[in-house]
């Protein structure tokens, strides 16, 4: 890790609070109610398949989650499903918008002590209104010198950041639970990444052993590890 790090950017969902528990018990509703149409493995599997191939539509986040789930729906159904089905997968969406905000164990401590020594940001995917929404729900703002939403989280976009900070690579560390957008970018590129892994991680995330095990990164089981390395 980098010696002369002057920012450090943090991803938000299942880094500081929690997120993907929430799609994992949105896609057990979703599959009761499709229940009829086919089994819960099949539905699972074409309901991944309908978000891929969204995701350049919609982007990420519950509302591009939501669409999927209704197109997924009309599609297993051979467009069968009523109308009462289709206003219960806005309600699944709705609620989903709703949850309350649990922040991970230990974030907020860190935060305060890791302010006092360098910038700190939010590197996020999502939809713009709802990762607005659970900062401030959070109560976290006040550690963060600004919330940056990016539309994908590859190279490319790093480099934008980077110049939009401007900074060098070496000067940037970034902390969060994915491998793949957390982490293996921010090495392609000169930068520092520590992953912090949390227990369910959405499969479009994963990563294999071989991407991994060739780069250089930190693993840690918990973000209150951060500050001793700092």
């Amino acid at each position: 890790m980098s010696e002369n790090i002057k920012v450090i950017a943090f991803d938000a969902d299942d880094t500081l609070w929690v997120n993907e528990t929430y799609f994992r018990e949105a896609e057990l509703e979703f599959a009761k109610l499709l229940a009829k149409y086919e089994t819960a493995n099949k539905i699972d599997q074409e309901l991944f398949k309908t978000e891929i191939k969204n995701l350049k539509h919609y982007g990420y986040g519950v509302k591009g989650f939501v669409l999927s789930m209704v197109e997924c729906a009309l599609d297993l159904s051979n467009y069968q499903i009523n109308q009462r089905t289709i206003e219960e997968i806005l309600k699944i969406g709705k609620e989903m918008l709703e949850k309350p905000i649990e922040l991970l164990d230990g974030v907020e401590e860190v935060l305060e002590k890791l302010q006092e020594k360098f910038k700190l940001i939010v590197a996020t995917k999502g939809d713009l209104l709802d990762q607005e929404r659970k900062l401030e729900k959070s109560n976290l703002s006040k550690y963060f010198h600004h919330i940056e939403v990016m539309s994908d989280k590859k190279e490319k976009d790093y480099k934008k950041l980077i110049k939009h900070l401007d900074i060098e690579s070496s000067e940037l560390l970034m902390i969060g639970n994915s491998l793949k957008s957390d982490v293996l970018p921010l090495i392609e590129i000169g930068a520092s990444a520590i992953h912090i892994p949390f227990h369910t991680t959405w499969i479009h995330e994963e990563v294999t052993d071989d991407k991994s095990s060739k780069s250089n990164y930190i693993t840690l089981l918990n973000i209150k590890e951060v500050t001793s390395l700092l």
